[in-house]
């Protein structure tokens, strides 16, 4: 996927847990772990503004575009 989530490096700049990250955002601990590590396939606008103001940061710390191959059709297949 051409977008990565950098999420965990922003948490590691604040010295803050995923769990208290999740806690002060209102999602669960395993949602947040998902958008950690890439697995999901979308995210609302209020959950990143819930993250940015958590983490005092913008949306582009958190998201970074990886030019590359883009799969075929929306499921990657034809």
């Amino acid at each position: 996927m051409p977008i990565v989530v950098e999420l965990d490096v922003m948490l590691a700049r604040r010295k803050m847990k995923s769990r208290e990250l999740a806690e002060k955002i209102g999602i669960s601990e395993v949602n947040l772990s998902l958008l950690k590590s890439g697995k999901v396939k979308g995210i609302r606008f209020e959950t990143l503004s819930r993250i940015c103001a958590a983490l005092d940061c913008q949306p582009g710390d958190l998201l970074t575009y990886v030019p590359g191959p883009e799969p075929d059709g929306p499921e990657g297949s034809d």
